[in-house]
Order: structure tokens, then C-alpha cells, then sequence
């Protein structure tokens, strides 16, 4: 019998290009405009916050209001950039954005899964190719054998 190999679907996907690891853009709900808009806003803003270049901006920021913050009877340097600004704007736009990146960091996990599990039917495969040509050459070698003697 000859040995007919059956690969697996997800490696037929992948061969042909229509598997393709998910992405923070395919996290991003589908529902409402609302929920849409927000969304994409977070991630936008934690991608934005993220850089380099809002970093400088923030310290600018921080500068300008150091004089107000050191005045008498000002707040203080730290409770000012502490409290004011990272805790009440930045943290909870970081958090939603980064809940957004989460899911897509679970999307790439159950691809790499999915993928997993495609190996592991191609290495059944190739196991039970290998038990056939096994079966033939143990024939082979027996009528080998019974022609030598």
C-alpha cells in the first residue's frame, strides 16, 4: 500500500498565505462607532506616550510648571507631576491601550498553538510514512532473503 500524505489544514493555510499572526488592529472591536473610536484613541495615545519624543515633551511640560509648583504655597515639584498629570490622565489611557495589545499578544499565543499543533500532525504523518516504507522493505528483505537461499 502507498502512502497517500494528508497535511493538515492549518499548514495548507499557512503554505498558502491565509493565516498571518494577529495583530493589535485585529483586537480592536467591530461593535459600535463608540467603542471603535475609543479604541482605536488608546491605542493611538499609549503608542503616542510610548515614545521618546513625549517624553521630552512631558519634561518640557514639567519645567514649565516647576516655578507655580515651587512658589510658596505651591504643591511641589513631585505631587505636581505625580498626582496632576501621570496619575489622573496618563495611567488609565496606558492601561487601556495596553489591555488592547494584550489581546493581541493572545491572539499571536493561540496562532503559535494552532501551529504547534499542525507540526505535530505533519511529524504523525511522517511517522506513519515511515511505517509503510518499513512494512515494504521488511517484504523486501524477506524475499530477499528466501531468493538467497
Amino acid at each position: 500500500m502507498k502512502f497517500e500524505h494528508k497535511p493538515h489544514a492549518r499548514t495548507l493555510a499557512i503554505l498558502e498565505h491565509r493565516v498571518h499572526p494577529g495583530t493589535t488592529r485585529d483586537q480592536l472591536p467591530h461593535g459600535n462607532r463608540y467603542s471603535r473610536v475609543n479604541s482605536w484613541l488608546a491605542v493611538k495615545i499609549t503608542q503616542g506616550v510610548g515614545s521618546m519624543t513625549c517624553a521630552w515633551l512631558f519634561c518640557i511640560l514639567a519645567l514649565l510648571g516647576l516655578p507655580a509648583a515651587l512658589a510658596k504655597g505651591g504643591e511641589g515639584p513631585v505631587a505636581w507631576i505625580a498626582q496632576t498629570f501621570l496619575q489622573l490622565v496618563l495611567l488609565s489611557i496606558i492601561i487601556v491601550g495596553t489591555n488592547i495589545q494584550s489581546a493581541a499578544s493572545d491572539k499571536r499565543a493561540q496562532d503559535t498553538y494552532a501551529d504547534a499543533e499542525a507540526v505535530l500532525h505533519e511529524a504523525m504523518q511522517i511517522q506513519a510514512h515511515l511505517e509503510e516504507q518499513d512494512k515494504a522493505l521488511t517484504a523486501l528483505v524477506t524475499k530477499l532473503g528466501a531468493a538467497l537461499d
